[in-house]
Formats: structure tokens, C-alpha cells, sequence
């Protein structure tokens, strides 16, 4: 590994989401401007909207909108282009 290409300031940070208020330690980089304590070491705090534990696509939670049948129409209409 090549010496003085790396950050100084790479460290262990807390990135907490904060629609579902799950944590999670890992080492970065970011600039924080909070900090927050977790068993007795306060880290700095780096605050998400989303992460994969709330995002609907990586909790299985994603739902299809499916106004007025629009999904069954297109269907009916074209069918299935893969038979052919």
C-alpha cells in the first residue's frame, strides 16, 4: 500500500437513518457535525433519510399501484411478447 494517499481523518462513524432510528457503525470519512454515544464511545453522527433497512425496495415492502386495472389492460391488450 502506497504511503500519505490515504485520508488522515478515516474513522469509525455512526450512520443513523432516521425514518426507522436504526443505527449502524462503520469507518468513513464524512464530516459530522453531531455526535452520539454508543456503549460509552462517542462517535461522530452522520443522519440518512433512507437506508436499505428502510428503503421499500431492500424490505420487500414495494408495492405496484395499479390504478383502474391499467396493469390488466396492458395485458390484455399486447399479451405476452415472449411466446412468440
Amino acid at each position: 500500500m502506497k504511503k500519505d494517499i490515504h485520508p488522515s481523518n478515516y474513522r469509525e462513524v455512526v450512520f443513523k437513518d432516521m425514518s426507522n432510528e436504526e443505527t449502524f457503525i462503520t469507518r468513513s470519512t464524512v464530516a459530522a457535525k453531531e455526535t452520539i454515544e454508543i456503549d460509552g464511545v462517542t462517535y461522530p453522527l452522520v443522519k440518512l433519510e433512507i437506508t436499505s433497512s428502510s428503503h421499500p425496495f431492500f424490505t420487500g415492502k414495494q408495492k405496484l399501484v395499479d390504478t383502474a386495472g391499467r396493469v390488466d389492460k396492458f395485458r390484455s391488450r399486447y399479451g405476452d411478447r415472449k411466446k412468440k
